[in-house]
């Protein structure tokens, strides 16, 4: 059991990273949370020995250079603190508390959904030709 754990919690880390914000339960969230935080800390500096520990703990190497290059820049003036939570309520089925954990920087993306939208007339109009 202890591997399988494991497993989800390198997972979950590399997800947050990947798309800065994951949605979770919240005592999932607060184990991810404390990881994530140390490796956003390792990443701030750039050294051989800090990659080789963060690439010990994920899976993805794309994702490791996304930390050091990206994330990690973003959170230089920052002295902690680099994720939030945001709850959302309890899940149906269990009574989970579910959260969403991201970044502090994460924008959401609402320009997105207006061209979607705008692509979606426009296949409905030429469908109706």
């Amino acid at each position: 059991m202890a591997a399988h754990r494991k497993a989800l919690h390198r997972n979950m880390v590399t997800s947050l990273f990947r798309h800065e914000r994951i949605k979770t339960t919240k005592a999932k969230a607060l184990e991810i949370r404390r990881s994530a935080e140390r490796l956003i800390t390792r990443a701030k500096e750039d050294s051989v020995h800090n990659r080789r520990i963060v690439s010990s703990r994920l899976f993805d190497e794309g994702i490791v250079a996304k930390l050091f290059t990206n994330i990690a820049q973003r959170m230089k003036e920052r002295n902690g603190g680099y994720t939030r939570i945001i709850k959302l309520g309890e899940r149906a089925g269990d009574a989970a508390e579910v959260v969403i954990l991201e970044l502090v920087d994460y924008k959401l993306d609402t320009g997105g959904s207006a061209k979607k939208a705008k692509k979606k007339e426009t296949k409905a109009r030429d469908k109706g030709k």
